[in-house]
């Protein structure tokens, strides 16, 4: 028998507390014990000399994983949900998970602008940038000094353009909740930046074997 809209929307609204109780004790303090782990080394390589900054600041962090966390395990026991509930109705069943999607998206939204409005009290740009990349394994210094040494070719204004789509993917990593997703989203635009490489005249498969042959002659060399 089909659910009632009030039902359906009741059912919904009672998951997140549904997702808070299902922890134990020991997990809560297994899951707290790691994400302050993981911010204590991205706080590590600020070198604050404050000791006070230093724990405002991997607290500021470890909060925003663990508000991640919410966010995502909340969706995906929705979504979860949604689908168990409609699985008979796909119209109303990818409505209602289009709808879930948009609202996960717009906290996550919302979470990440206080997340960096508070990092920004605390420390300078350039600091917020090593939390940022400590965030997301280094992905974007790694990869942007990696397509600099493949193509030395490259000018000024395309240097520029990939470090903005890189610096773009960063921000969406950051907000991802587990590390193939967090790659996801810099494989997403790597693909973008290799068509602009690619309609711009370069052969990337030739830059490619030629980066490859300077760094073997670099080794024997060393």
């Amino acid at each position: 028998m089909k659910l009632s809209i009030l039902a359906f929307l009741l059912t919904i609204s009672s998951i997140a507390t549904t997702f808070a109780q299902q922890m134990t004790a020991e997990e809560k303090t297994k899951y707290e014990k790691a994400i302050t782990e993981r911010a204590e080394k991205i706080v590590v390589g600020l070198n604050l000399a404050d000791q006070r900054k230093y724990t405002k600041v991997r607290d500021i962090i470890k909060d925003q994983y663990s508000n991640l966390n919410d966010i995502h395990s909340a969706r995906d026991l929705k979504v979860k949900q949604i689908k168990e509930l409609q699985k008979d109705n796909k119209a109303e069943r990818d409505s209602a998970l289009a709808k879930e999607t948009r609202n996960s998206e717009i906290a996550l939204g919302k979470l990440h602008k206080k997340y960096i409005a508070k990092l920004s009290a605390q420390l300078t740009s350039e600091q917020v940038d090593l939390v940022k990349n400590g965030m997301t394994y280094n992905v974007l210094p790694i990869t942007y000094k990696a397509y600099q040494e493949e193509i030395l070719t490259l000018t000024e204004d395309q240097k520029k353009q990939i470090l903005a789509w890189l610096t773009e993917a960063r921000e969406h990593a950051m907000d991802a909740e587990s590390s193939d997703k967090k790659h996801a989203w810099f494989g997403k635009y790597k693909g973008r930046i290799n068509n602009y490489l690619s309609a711009a005249g370069y052969d990337l498969k030739k830059e490619g074997i030629a980066w490859e042959q300077r760094r073997k002659a670099k080794a024997v060399a060393n």
